[in-house]
């Protein structure tokens, strides 16, 4: 079905990312991939192209667009370039929100001019060792020491944690336990005291630097508090749906492309003396995927729809998330399998997109998380 939430404006800026794509990102993505990181300069390059920042007001140097279907346009895009590596939606779409709805006048001025240019890429470290979906559980913390906060602790499995010059780091401000005693503190490269651990060695998202965060006895300025002190579950809360549709848009975008990377496929490919377009099995197994493909994105798309209009709420993007995300899973596990032996390599598109898109249902919220949040809503 012909898709009614894009105006022109949005078709003029999908080009306009695949126009980067293929100049700025696919050419290298290879040796990204053998480095595990992506380069500075592609950053620095996203930024020269307006590809940051996109709702970031043009007075901070961004694009003054907070239509979120232009981030839409860039996820999908990005996904369908198998392309996950140079991780613009975190940058735009998760921590965006943080620094120009909760910044003061002088941490925007200070920070998001560099984050709209690419000269300061972010990071945002909530996961501990010991500590994932439940924010109760985390350990560092941070003591009040007069003109400073006195910062300890670790985080793991941080997005850009190796690129990253500015890392918003969710920490205990009080004793007590709970929730509700956590803020958001913004630590800078090159703060004594913070440390990157290794590079993670992921079976998938190869490209994507995602490290070992360490904090002894860093020493955070009082002004680089994000938002209200002991706010940060609140804060967090209000980004959440925003994220979680950002991973969901992604999802739906990877199963389609790998639906029309199969439906070529088994035109072409013979088995018995015939395509294995031919066989019954290969038909209904098509027919299913393109049926939960076309009414994911007919979900999808009144989300993005609603979300553009400041009407999505938590349930619904929940709902999008873990159906989309498991979608996704599906897809590429019966493409896989409908591909054969050439699935399983390493060089086709369908074993990257096997192996890229394993983390959908667990970061963001597990798909399990999401369904305790729906559940709630409806039971109490």
């Amino acid at each position: 079905m012909k898709r009614r939430i894009f105006a022109p404006e949005h078709d003029a800026f999908r080009a306009t990312v695949r126009s980067f794509l293929d100049r700025e990102v696919l050419p290298h993505y290879e040796q990204w991939e053998k480095d595990g990181i992506v380069s500075r300069d592609a950053w620095s390059a996203a930024g020269k192209q307006g590809l940051l920042g996109l709702a970031v007001p043009e007075e901070y140097g961004g694009g003054g667009t907070p239509d979120f279907r232009h981030s839409a346009v860039l996820a999908e895009e990005f996904t369908r370039a198998g392309a996950p590596g140079l991780a613009l939606g975190l940058h735009n779409d998760i921590i965006g929100p943080y620094l120009t709805g909760l910044g003061t006048e002088e941490q925007k001025r200070r920070w998001l001019p560099g984050f709209c240019d690419g000269s300061l890429i972010t990071a945002i470290a909530m996961t501990e060792p010991g500590a994932g979906s439940d924010l109760q559980g985390i350990r560092t913390h941070a003591e009040d020491r007069g003109d400073h906060w006195l910062l300890n602790g670790s985080k793991t499995f941080i997005s850009n944690g190796i690129l990253a010059d500015l890392v918003v780091v969710v920490a205990r401000t009080t004793p007590q336990g709970g929730a509700h005693g956590l803020s958001l503190l913004v630590v800078e490269r090159g703060t004594e005291g913070f440390e990157r651990g290794r590079n993670l060695d992921k079976i998938g998202q190869k490209a994507q630097d995602t490290a070992e965060l360490f904090f002894h006895d860093v020493h955070v300025p009082k002004e680089n508090l994000l938002g209200e002190l002991n706010g940060a579950f609140g804060h967090l809360m209000t980004n959440l749906a925003q994220e979680r549709l950002s991973i969901a848009v992604s999802a739906i975008a990877a199963a389609e492309h790998l639906l029309e990377i199969t439906t070529q496929y088994v035109k072409e490919r013979e088995a018995f003396g015939r395509p294995l377009a031919r066989l019954q099995h290969i038909r209904f197994e098509t027919a299913e995927m393109a049926t939960e493909c076309a009414v994911t994105r007919a979900f999808l798309d009144r989300c993005i729809e609603d979300h553009a209009d400041g009407e999505l709420d938590a349930v619904h993007a929940s709902m999008a998330k873990w159906w989309a995300t498991e979608l996704q899973k599906r897809v590429a596990d019966r493409c896989l399998q409908l591909h054969g032996g050439y699935g399983y390599m390493s060089e086709h598109p369908i074993a990257r997109a096997y192996t890229d898109g394993r983390i959908q249902t667990i970061y963001g919220g597990t798909t399990e998380i999401m369904k305790e949040i729906i559940g709630r809503s409806l039971l109490g």
